[in-house]
């Protein structure tokens, strides 16, 4: 038995989401950007070595240099201790940090100048001294559903094999398709996608805008809606990561810096950290904002997909973070004391 907890209904709500290639810098310029010239007009972009990760790199420095032309991007691929996991859930191993660790530490070391990381993989808490100087504009945050066999989830045949290490998408498929098989699979996207294609599942969800900015949306079988399964916190958004004494590249990224996104990923982020679930904890949120407010909503569910505490709040588009503390706190609340171990949210 399935049982819900929130609210009643399902509150569609109609988005638009947009792929941004282009940025605007509010007249921003090079010449706004003091002592760039300490670093020799050349700045060294540290993410992970997965084509994705070095696609993302690529597009946050083309727009530097659509304000700044003179400055030189170095792009250095960093391999993470996550990269190297592949047959193994990374929630045993740390979780998030898996993916930031080494790019952190070359930050820290002066190995890289500005770190570039998905938003998603990051820690709630960061580490002391390296602040998110920028979130870029946001792309869409769905999940894609992937099969060579099947064109639609609800396509799928009983007791069909479904691979995916996300938590959050094996409790949303168990909670739609109680009967599914879930199996292990790791990789970059195209890794998985070779294991689907070899028949070691009939299907697997990756993040709809991945597939997109790697030249792969034919594989898209089905959007799936947020109804169905929403997304990852901060899924879809890019952040960049520097010092805190580096006033210049604090500075210099400062343009790169997409307001509602950020407010949204920072509401998102909230309510995670209120939750404070472990890497172990099946939680998801998105916020929405409509007009001068956003719209949060976040779930959390029972590892086996039986149960899920789900609800939508509203507020100012200025107290993010104060509404996302708040959602987690009405679904603490609710998920109680005799529950929190089986959800795995500490006190």
């Amino acid at each position: 038995m399935i049982t819900i907890h929130g609210f009643a209904k399902v509150f569609p709500v109609a988005v638009n989401y947009v792929v941004f290639y282009e940025y605007v810098f509010y007249g921003v310029g090079i010449n706004n950007c003091q002592g760039l010239g300490s670093l020799g007009q050349k700045i060294r972009i540290g993410s992970r070595a997965s084509p994705l990760a070095v696609h993302q790199a690529h597009r946050a420095g083309k727009a530097i240099q659509m304000y700044a032309p003179d400055v030189t991007i170095e792009y250095v691929n960093i391999r993470t201790t996550g990269d190297t996991l592949y047959a193994v859930r990374l929630a045993d191993f740390g979780g998030k940090g898996l993916f930031t660790k080494e790019l952190e530490e070359a930050l820290r070391d002066n190995r890289i100048d500005l770190a570039l990381h998905s938003l998603k993989d990051m820690a709630t808490r960061l580490p002391d001294g390296l602040p998110i100087s920028a979130v870029m504009p946001r792309d869409d945050p769905r999940d894609a559903f992937v099969s060579n066999g099947y064109a639609r989830f609800s396509d799928l045949p009983q007791y069909a094999v479904v691979g995916t290490c996300s938590l959050r998408r094996e409790a949303f498929s168990r909670l739609m398709r109680p009967d599914l098989q879930i199996v292990p699979f790791r990789g970059n996207v195209e890794t998985r996608l070779k294991k689907m294609a070899s028949g070691e599942a009939d299907a697997t969800f990756l993040a709809a805008i991945g597939l997109e900015r790697l030249g792969l949306k034919p594989c898209i079988r089905e959007i799936m809606s947020t109804e169905r399964m929403l997304p990852a916190v901060a899924q879809g958004a890019v952040a960049l990561q520097c010092r805190a004494d580096d006033d210049v590249l604090i500075s210099l990224t400062k343009p790169l810096n997409h307001e509602q996104s950020y407010r949204e990923v920072m509401a998102e982020r909230a309510f995670l950290r209120h939750l404070d679930g472990s890497c172990r904890t099946p939680i998801a949120a998105l916020a929405i904002t409509e007009n001068d407010q956003i719209r949060l909503e976040g779930a959390v569910i029972r590892p086996d997909g039986s149960e899920i505490f789900r609800d939508v709040i509203y507020g100012d588009v200025h107290d993010y973070a104060r509404i996302g503390a708040h959602l987690g706190e009405i679904i603490r609340t609710r998920i109680g004391d005799r529950l929190r171990h089986d959800f795995r949210i500490t006190l």
